[in-house]
């Protein structure tokens, strides 16, 4: 066992400077011949992975939803409906359905009495006019005179290309008598059979054809237009072929129950259902005034309009 180990150990010095010489030999091959690698299969150097640094991870905050709490709605108010009334007001304004024997008709109507009120037709021209004639808002009128009511006047020809066969020059040719007292187209209305209304202090009269009447200057307004509705108490308008007077749109009047004068409109109505709807309501007499784009009514403030300028108005002024 000794010797063997023995034998190992000098086998081993033994061959010692023979694996050194051949270890230099291979040296000497590897410079003199050395190994070319193809540059395909050349790794390119790595470059190192710098460290990343850990990202802190965020911290969950739940924030608590809120509570929704219920916009309230406001109350919408309940539209008070219009009365059905069959009585005229004594004083001030009203606004109410009307039922008479041809129909349910919304009426708007002002109230002034002659003891107490002037009733008056304002003009924008201050004589006579056939061409280029000036016109004016009802509100002007009412500011001008510090009215406290006012209505559209007398028919008349507007300044609009579809009154063209008519002039569209804002002239009017019936019988007025204005607040200063001037009565104009007096000449073309010797004959008229136009009906008429005039106010004074102490009476109201409505005639049939204002050729009844002279040209006093004595009350306070005088103004004539066509048809007649209402006379004495009774329907003095039955109908017409005429389409300005049966087409349903906004009417004007002017009205009287003794001292009391009445003005305002009924709306979607022909001439002769205002002619009943006013006799339902028991005036003494009405009369038609101008309608459709021509209606304006103020008390207070504009009930109906403006409308068009108009050349004409009839005006409540407080004595």
């Amino acid at each position: 066992m000794t010797r063997k180990r023995r034998f190992n150990q000098n086998g081993i010095v033994q061959l010692l400077p023979l694996l050194i010489l051949l270890a230099i030999v291979i040296v000497l091959l590897f410079i003199k011949y050395p190994v070319k690698i193809p540059q395909g299969v050349i790794s390119p150097p790595v470059t190192p992975t710098p460290t990343s640094t850990p990202t802190t991870r965020p911290t969950l905050t739940i924030t608590p939803k809120p509570t929704i709490i219920p916009t309230q709605k406001p109350a919408t108010p309940t539209p008070i409906p219009l009365v059905t009334s069959n009585q005229l007001p004594k004083t001030g304004f009203a606004s109410f359905n009307v039922s008479s024997d041809v129909g349910t008709f919304l009426v708007d109507v002002g109230a002034g009495d002659v003891s107490s009120t002037r009733v008056v037709i304002d003009t924008a021209s201050d004589s006579d006019c056939t061409s280029n004639c000036p016109a004016f808002p009802l509100s002007t009128y009412v500011s001008r005179r510090n009215a406290y009511a006012g209505i559209n006047g007398t028919y008349f020809c507007p300044a609009e290309s579809a009154y063209a066969s008519c002039g569209a020059n804002n002239s009017f040719n019936f019988l007025v008598m204005n607040i200063n007292k001037y009565y104009f187209n007096s000449s073309m209305n010797v004959y008229s059979s136009n009906a008429g209304a005039i106010f004074a202090s102490s009476y109201v009269r409505f005639v049939n054809s204002i050729s009844e009447w002279g040209r006093d200057t004595s009350p306070d307004g005088v103004i004539s237009n066509y048809p007649l509705l209402v006379l004495n108490g009774n329907i003095n308008f039955s109908g017409s072929s005429d389409s300005k007077l049966t087409v349903k749109t906004t009417r004007s009047f002017v009205a009287n129950k003794g001292n009391l004068v009445y003005i305002g409109d009924v709306f979607n109505a022909s001439a002769e259902d205002v002619a009943h709807v006013l006799h339902t309501l028991g005036v003494d007499n009405a009369l038609n005034l101008d309608d459709a784009g021509s209606a304006a009514f103020w008390y207070g403030g504009y009930k109906v309009g403006p409308g068009r300028n108009i050349p004409n108005a009839v005006l409540f002024i407080s004595r």
